[in-house]
C-alpha cells in the first residue's frame, strides 16, 4: 500500500526524531513518502495531490488544524471510494479528534495502533461537517482582509467542531498570542477565555440567532458551538464536554448560550468539565443529531473550525454529511 505521512513541523509535539521514528515503523508495512508542510494550506494542497496520484493511506503528524487541512485536500472533489484512507498520528497540543477516534495522546504508540489496524483491515466511515460563511462590507478573512462581494464561501469541511462567536473570539486572542511566541496551553486558553467574557460586548447584547427546519428561531445567543464529537476540546487531560451525546454514530450536536453572567457562566464552564457533564438551565441550549442548522448575527462575528480562526462573517450554514471519509481506527 501506498501512503503519503504529511508531517506538519511546527505542530507542539512534533520533533523530527519523533517523524524519523515513525518513517521507520510505517515503512514496515507501507510505501512511504514523506512531506512536511511549510506553510499555511500546505497539508491541503498534499492531501488533494495525494487523492489525485491514487495514494491508498494519507498519514498526518499534527495537530487539529493538519488533520483539518488533510481532510478538506482529501475530499477536494467531494466523497467516494477513490478517496484515500486517513490515519492521525497526534502531533500537537489538544489532538482532538485523534482521540475521538480512540488512539493513544503518545505518536509512537498511536502509530503501533495505526498499524495494527492497516493489517487487520479496521478502518471506518465517519460523518463530517460542512460549514460555509456569509461574506460581506464589515466582514473581514483570517488574514484581516475586509469582506467585499456579498455572498457565500464555498463550504470547508470540519471533523470535529465548528462555532461563531464567543469560542472563535478566544481562540482569536489565542493565535495572537501564540503568533507573539506564547506556546498553547491550557492556562493561555482560559486566560483568553476570561479577557473575552469580561471585555467582550457580545455576551451583554448577544446578536446572533440559530434556525432549524420546522422550528422557531432561537435568538439573543453570543455563543454557538457545533459539535461532530465529544469532547469538545480538552483543557490538559480533562476533557470539555459541552455536547456530551456528540458521537461520530450520529448528526450534528449544537450548544448555544444566551445572555448570562460571571457567575452564572462560571457555573455552566464547571458542569461541562464534571465527570458526568450535562449543561442545563438559563442560557442553555442544547440540541443533538442535526442534519444542519443557520446562524445569523445582526453584526460580524467571529467563526472557527476545528480550533482554527477563520475571521468574522454575519452568517454561518452548517451541514452533516454521512459517511464522508475513511478513516483507520
Amino acid at each position: 500500500m501506498r501512503a503519503l505521512l504529511v508531517a506538519n513541523p511546527a505542530a507542539t509535539t512534533t520533533t523530527r526524531k519523533v517523524r524519523d521514528v515513525l518513517v521507520r515503523a510505517l515503512s514496515s508495512e507501507l510505501e512511504v513518502d514523506l512531506a512536511e508542510t511549510t506553510h499555511r494550506g500546505h497539508a491541503r494542497e498534499l492531501a488533494a495531490g495525494a487523492a489525485a496520484d491514487g495514494v491508498d493511506v494519507l498519514v498526518t503528524l499534527g495537530g487539529d488544524g493538519t488533520v483539518n487541512e488533510a481532510a478538506n485536500g482529501l475530499l477536494t472533489a467531494g466523497p467516494g471510494p477513490r478517496v484515500p484512507t486517513l490515519a492521525i498520528v497526534p502531533g500537537g497540543s489538544t489532538n482532538v479528534f485523534s482521540r475521538a477516534l480512540g488512539h493513544s495522546r503518545d505518536p509512537v504508540e498511536a502509530t503501533g495502533e495505526i498499524l495494527d489496524s492497516i493489517r487487520a483491515g479496521r478502518t471506518r466511515l465517519v460523518p463530517l461537517g460542512t460549514a460555509s460563511a456569509r461574506i460581506g462590507p464589515g466582514t473581514t478573512d483570517s488574514t484581516g482582509t475586509d469582506g467585499t462581494a456579498e455572498g457565500w464561501t464555498t463550504p470547508r469541511w470540519f471533523v470535529f467542531a465548528a462555532g461563531m462567536g464567543f469560542d472563535a473570539d478566544v481562540i482569536s486572542r489565542v493565535e495572537a498570542q501564540r503568533a507573539r511566541g506564547r506556546r498553547s496551553t491550557g492556562g493561555l486558553y482560559v486566560r483568553a477565555g476570561v479577557n473575552a467574557f469580561v471585555l467582550g460586548r457580545d455576551r451583554r447584547r448577544p446578536p446572533m440567532t440559530l434556525e432549524l427546519p420546522g422550528e422557531p428561531p432561537v435568538d439573543g445567543l453570543f455563543l454557538a458551538l457545533v459539535s461532530n464529537v465529544s469532547p469538545w476540546t480538552y483543557l490538559g487531560a480533562r476533557p470539555v464536554q459541552p455536547s456530551p451525546e456528540a458521537s461520530l454514530d450520529a448528526g450534528l450536536d449544537v450548544f448555544a448560550m444566551g445572555r448570562v453572567g460571571v457567575v452564572r457562566m462560571l457555573h455552566h464552564v464547571r458542569q461541562t468539565m464534571a465527570d458526568r457533564p450535562d449543561a442545563r438551565g438559563r442560557g442553555v441550549h442544547r440540541w443533538h443529531d442535526l442534519a444542519g442548522l443557520t446562524l445569523t448575527s445582526t453584526r460580524p462575528q467571529g467563526w472557527q473550525l476545528d480550533g482554527e480562526f477563520l475571521g468574522t462573517t454575519t452568517g454561518l450554514r452548517v451541514h452533516s454529511v454521512p459517511d464522508a471519509l475513511r478513516v483507520v481506527v
